[in-house]
């Protein structure tokens, strides 16, 4: 079983959001970690290589220090990596890095390709769901259990209200993957020894671009909400008090 892994470097959690006077997002001087969503899907594709044997490649795009999220990985158990490397893919919408993933895997066989869920920054859901509908291959979201099947594979989705869904797919197939799957395994000395050694193949922005269009979303501004406080105080008889309450509530603050 070929199995393609797509990650993603993040910011910290704690890390703070630093804006300069365009309201554009400063990314440097941040630290930066991988997004957990991600290494739940790393893992599974690893406890998928255990069980039936096979091969896991992951990728990620973004500038040279997002290679540290493919250095983790290799030196989790995966056996090669690509890197979309430029400060350009960074600008891209979900659309346009679904694109650039498929492109950047239109020579190559998967039989699965795992996403996590949806990134910690950004948390759009979507590269996933548009890398399957780029290559044409079915995808099931928010995946708890994935079992190999005679025809495919069998996989079990987290719905509402405490309610699961079973289903069967051929392969090959997009799955993106949800938190909590699997207990996530730490890198030993010699995997993070034999990491220096694996393959990393570069693939550069202009390689792709001939494939890529306009970003369909664009974030035009990011700010702060200021916090602001104002006290008001109604006075009056208990009943036109509360009328003059509701009315506030219902128009004012929209919350009735």
């Amino acid at each position: 079983m070929k199995i393609l892994v797509c990650m993603k470097q993040v910011p910290q959690k704690d890390a703070p959001l630093k804006l300069n006077e365009s309201g554009t997002w400063i990314r440097e001087d941040v630290s930066y970690e991988v997004n957990e969503p991600d290494a739940y899907a790393l893992e599974e594709a690893l406890q998928q290589k255990g069980k039936h044997g096979g091969e896991v490649v992951v990728i990620t795009s973004g500038p040279a220090r997002a290679q540290q999220v493919l250095r983790e990985a290799l030196a989790k158990g995966a056996d090669r990596a690509i890197h979309l490397e430029g400060d350009s893919f960074v600008g891209l919408d979900a659309f346009n890095t679904a694109k650039a993933l498929a492109a950047a895997i239109k020579d190559e066989s998967f039989d699965l390709i795992f996403t996590g869920l949806q990134s910690d920054d950004y948390g759009f859901a979507q590269t996933g769901v548009v890398v399957a509908e780029q290559l044409g291959w079915p995808h099931a979201t928010i995946i708890m259990q994935i079992e190999k099947t005679d025809g495919g594979i069998r996989v079990k989705r987290e719905l509402e209200a405490g309610y699961f869904q079973f289903v069967d797919m051929p392969v090959p197939a997009v799955l993106t993957i949800q938190s909590g799957i699997n207990k996530l395994r730490y890198a030993t000395l010699i995997g993070i020894k034999q990491a220096k050694t694996k393959p990393l193949k570069r693939v550069s922005f202009d390689e792709l671009k001939a494939e890529l269009g306009e970003n369909l979303q664009k974030i035009e501004k990011l700010y702060i909400p200021q916090k602001t406080k104002r006290t008001e105080k109604i006075e009056g008889p208990p009943a036109e008090v509360a009328k003059k309450l509701v009315d506030k509530l219902r128009n004012d603050v929209h919350v009735l």
